[in-house]
This record gives structure tokens, sequence and C-alpha cells, in this order.
């Protein structure tokens, strides 16, 4: 009897059942083994029917219903059940995702129905009992329909895919795309944007009408002109405006022409397909890729079976050297040419870049576009973010640097005349001074280099 009473006794007896307590009640205990015995036990007594959900087709086209299946399995509260849980960082800032392992199991409910999903290399497997099947399997997989597209419809996020060689999920690497540009903020001859905003929309809206005449769902744009005005950034405000997904080719990472093809099958719907700077590609023979491989991966027998609901955007520098077989209609549907700036686009660029819609300069800055002197919305934005604290040393930075491309090689004397006064301001402005004066000298050692050839 004095054991009992032992007080070392006592706390000995409380540390065991508090242990035995925690394993049998806890999940990572008794109860959790006993219940996946229990799932094994349970199984003899049911037939089950297996379906296979694969990520790609036979044709190597991504499966819709696999994305389906995937957004709505890792909205589900079970999959925190899983054995083991993928933590992925969301798009929004501090969101974290959940996202099932492989070879994991998630458990759902519908209809008073337990239904199991596998998740298999490039498979989901939906496992349900026969007995159910015939009553909950059809408005089971509608349920997952409506739920992933409302899911996707919240989420309106973006992506940028990339090709990349040797890719296990594909031939595509996929990047949130969070290019901000519109066609407010692009530099662009105002009737010209609202046609295409037109011809954008008509699109949206032509699918039977494109049936109708027996030709594929799909739009082409050529841009071409020089670097620097704004091709990218158009593309840019098309996905944007649209809500189309970016697939941008870099041909060099291209292997032949099947492998073209092949991304092409692996692209998806409601998505803009980016070819830039085709022609330097074809003059140069830097890509494995022939000249009938991109005929056929822009109209041929491929985009007929999988082209549907995309629009395909091409970039050049100029098209005078290409073969005229590209530019002919039916494979670029709109041609639009991207000139360096005029003063319409300066005041568009000074509006975005520094808030002005109107300056004393201004009309100074309209003599010399007059006069035949421009530069690429690149280089005139360069020069406005490195001096947006002050509207006028900015507008008097892009008169000096188109005197410049004005005066060229016939009057190099002024041009070092800009480039010592442009020193000369820069001291009271401090680092971003320096970067003006950066610009001016690689203008001037441009026009130099052009006088001495």
């Amino acid at each position: 009897m004095t054991i009992l009473y032992n007080p070392f006794f006592l706390l000995f007896i409380t540390l065991i059942v508090l242990f035995l307590f925690r394993v049998v009640l806890i999940k990572t205990g008794l109860i959790y083994i006993a219940k996946k015995k229990w799932r094994l036990v349970e199984d003899c007594f049911y037939v089950y029917q297996f379906f296979k959900v694969p990520k790609f087709n036979e044709s190597m086209q991504r499966n819709q219903l696999y994305h389906k299946v995937s957004v709505y399995l890792n909205s589900l509260t079970s999959v925190e059940d899983s054995d083991f849980t993928n933590l992925l960082t969301g798009k929004k800032p501090n969101e974290i995702v959940l996202c099932l392992d492989p070879n994991q199991i998630v458990e759902d409910d519908f209809l008073g129905a337990k239904i199991f999903w596998i998740n298999q290399d490039k498979n989901l497997v939906l496992k349900i009992r026969k007995a159910d099947k015939r009553r909950v399997l059809r408005p089971y997989l509608q349920h997952i329909h409506s739920v992933s597209d409302d899911l996707d419809g919240q989420k309106q996020d973006l992506k940028l895919y990339m090709n990349v060689v040797d890719n296990q999920e594909g031939r595509w690497r996929s990047f949130p795309f969070t290019h901000p540009s519109t066609f407010e903020t692009i530099a662009m001859e105002s009737d010209l944007k609202n046609k295409i905003k037109s011809d954008l929309q008509s699109f949206l809206k032509a699918r039977q009408y494109y049936h109708r005449l027996g030709r594929v769902w799909k739009r082409s744009y050529l841009l071409y002109g020089p670097s620097g005005t704004g091709k990218s950034s158009f593309i840019a405000a098309v996905a944007n405006f649209l809500s189309y997904d970016v697939y941008a080719i870099d041909l060099s990472e291209v292997s032949d022409d099947s492998d073209l093809k092949l991304m092409l099958l692996q692209s998806t719907p409601k998505s803009v397909i980016v070819m830039e700077d085709l022609d330097w590609y074809l003059s140069e023979k830097s890509t494995a890729v022939s000249l009938s491989g991109i005929l056929n991966f822009m109209d041929g027998i491929l985009t007929s079976g999988c082209g549907e609901e995309r629009v395909m955007v091409f970039t050049m520098n100029g098209k005078d050297h290409v073969d005229q077989a590209i530019l002919r209609p039916g494979r670029i549907d709109v041609h639009i040419r991207f000139p360096l700036c005029d003063f319409t686009a300066f005041k568009t660029l000074a509006n975005n870049y520094l808030g002005l819609k109107d300056h004393k300069l201004f009309p100074q800055v309209e003599e010399i576009f007059q006069n035949g002197s421009s530069l690429s919305p690149a280089e005139i934005g360069e020069l406005m973010i490195a001096n947006r604290n002050s509207p006028s040393r900015a507008l008097k930075s892009i008169i000096n640097a188109l005197h410049l491309q004005t005066d060229g090689d016939v009057n190099i004397g002024r041009s070092r005349r800009a480039v010592d006064e442009a020193g000369e301001s820069s001291g009271a402005f401090g680092k971003e001074g320096s970067n003006a004066v950066k610009e001016f000298k690689k203008l001037y050692g441009l026009w130099r280099v052009k006088s001495s050839g």
C-alpha cells in the first residue's frame, strides 16, 4: 500500500497514462494507423472502378480535364489530410497554396458516395465504387467543371510560358505573367489603337462565323519596326486586354520542325503565341527549324487541329527581305508598323512617364520632330525615367538627344557641346543626372561610329 501512495510512483503512472492517451487518440498514433488498415479491409467488401485522367492525350496535347481536376482537388480541405501535401507560394503576397504530392490519395464526398483521387505520374486516377458509379459519376464530373471554372474565374492570373529543353512537364515551363502594359499606356496613335481593340473584340465573338467560313478560329499579327519601338509592350497589352496566357517561343531552343509542332500541340486555347525576331532567325539561319516548318506552324493542318482560339504574333525589324510566302494573307491577317517616336507618341510617353499633358517646351520638341529627327520610344522613355523628378530637365535631355540625332556626323562639335552641357547640369542632380549623361554618351558614340564609316 505504501507504493501506491508514493508520489514518484503516481507521477510515473500519470506519465504512462498520458503517453497511452496520446498514442491512442492523436492521429499520428494507433487510431490513424487503424483507419488506414480499416480502409484496406473495407476495400475487400467493395468492387471499385478506376478512371485515369492523363495530363496529355495521345497526340501530346494538353488535357483540359486534367487542369480542371487539379484545380478542383487543390481546393478541397481534405488535401490537408493527405500524407504529404506541398506548400507553395501563391500569386498574392503572403499566400500559401496547398498542392497534392505525387502518389498521394485525397478523399472526396459527393451525394453520399466516397470518391478517391490518386495522384500518379502525369495522371490523376479516380477511384469510385461500382455501386455508386451510375448514380454519381456524371453529376460529379459536371460538379468538377463548375467548381474549377469558378475558381479559374476568380484567379484571373495570367501565365507566361517559355519553351524549355528536357522539361519533365512537357515543352513549356510557366511563370506568372505580371507585365503591366495596357492599350492606355503604350505609345501608339489613338485611331490605330482603337482599330486594333475593335479587331480583337470582333475576334472574341467570331467563333461561329469562322467555322461557317471553314476557317480556323485564330488571328495573326505581324509587328515590324526598329528595336525599342514598343512591339513587346504591345504584345503584353494584347494579352492583358484579352486575358490570355502568353506562349513565347525561343526558336534557338527548338530542335526541329517536329519539336515546333509539339510545342503548338501542348499550348492551350485562350493564348497569345509569340515568335519574336523572326526575320533575324531566318536570315542568320540560327535555328534548326526550316521555312516550311514555320509556314506549317502558321497555317498548316496542325493549326487547324489545335490552333483554335489563339492569337499568333510575329515580330520583325523589317519585312523587306522576308520570303513573301510568310507575309501572305491567311498566314498574317494584320500588319502593324512600329515606327520611331513621333510627337503624338512623345506626348503619350510624357503623360505616362512624367505626368505631363502640356509643357512650355512641347512646341520646341514638336518642331524638332517635324524636321525629321526622332528616337525610339524606349530611348525617350529611358531619358524620362532618368530625369523623372524634374520634367523640365527630362524634356531638355530629350531635346539635346534629338539634336544629336539630327546633326549626326555633320556637326560632331555641337554634339560634344550638348553632352558637355548635360554633364555640367547633372552635377546638382546626382545619380539620375549621371545616368542621363551616360545615355548621351551612348548616343554620341553611335553617331561617331557612323561618321568614321
